[in-house]
Parts: structure tokens; sequence; C-alpha cells
């Protein structure tokens, strides 16, 4: 039996001796949940910011209103973005973000129920993923969370590739 992927998260940030930060939009506090489930987890997780609006993210992250107004919400430069605010915010080296549609509305020709995209920002560089799930609105976000996860184990354990669109 595999452990589970937060634990795995634990223990390479406490080997590493990084502390973790989280901005989430479309899985609503799911990550930092997910975290938060193991225990000791104060030792590294710093906390989480939820910035499900687009005034939130402005206000709690620092994300440029230019940047949402010209790519939307659920892009690679807002997450970039969300995932600075969470370092700077909660003075950690380490902050992933998610954004996306989690359904079953809010789709936009260009960008389907299901469009997700996850930024990293660490000392070494920033990185995004993009991703389009074909679930419901729980399981689209429930793979996003699991995708916000291993991109941080991917980054920990040193794996290459990490700025990747996947469909």
């Amino acid at each position: 039996m595999t452990e589970p992927i937060e634990l795995t998260i634990g223990e390479l940030l406490r080997q590493k001796k990084l502390k973790l930060a989280v901005a989430e939009s479309c899985t609503g506090g799911l990550v930092s949940d997910r975290i938060t489930n193991i225990p000791g987890s104060s030792d590294y997780f710093m906390g989480g910011i939820v910035a499900y609006a687009y005034e939130a993210k402005v206000t709690l992250l620092g994300v440029s209103w230019d940047t949402l107004t010209a790519f939307g919400a659920v892009s690679r430069q807002v997450v970039l973005e969300m995932a600075r605010g969470a370092c700077r915010v909660l003075e950690t080296q380490l902050g992933v973000s998610v954004s996306g549609i989690a359904g079953p509305g809010g789709e936009t020709g260009e960008k389907p129920v299901g469009t997700t995209w996850i930024g990293l920002c660490t000392p070494d560089g920033e990185w995004a993923r993009g991703y389009c799930w074909n679930g419901d609105r729980l399981e689209n976000k429930a793979a996003s969370a699991e995708a916000v996860l291993q991109f941080v184990v991917d980054y920990l354990q040193g794996g290459r590739d990490l700025d990747i669109n996947l469909n």
C-alpha cells in the first residue's frame, strides 16, 4: 500500500526544511484540508488562502487587475501571481496555487468546464500546469487538488518538465 501523497509532501518538506503556502480558488480549501489531515503539518504548512472572487485574488494575493482582465482567472499568468502572493503573504519558500472551472457552468468558448491551471513558485523558479478534467463539479475539484499535491511532490523530488500543459 502506498502512503498518501500528503504524507510524502510532509516528509519531503521536513527533509528540505521548506515551508509551503497554498492559494486556492476552484478547490475552495480542499488542498489545504488534505495537507492538514497529516498530524504535525504545522511544521511545514504555513496556511492557505481561498481567493475565489477576482476581488479576493487582488486584495489577498496581490493579483493584478490587468492580468485578470487580460487573461481571466483561469490562466497560467494568474496562477503564477497567486502562487507568488501566497509566498509573500505567508512568508514561505514555496507557494502553490490553483484556479479552474469546476462546472457545471462558467465555461467560455476557449475554456470549457474542467479547465484548470496550477502555479508553483519556488526559490528555483516558477512553473505552471494546465489541465482539462472531464468530471462533474466534485470530481473536477478532487482531480485539481490531487494535481496540486502531485505538482508539489514532483518539484520536491527534483522532477523535470515541471512546466507543462496536459489536456
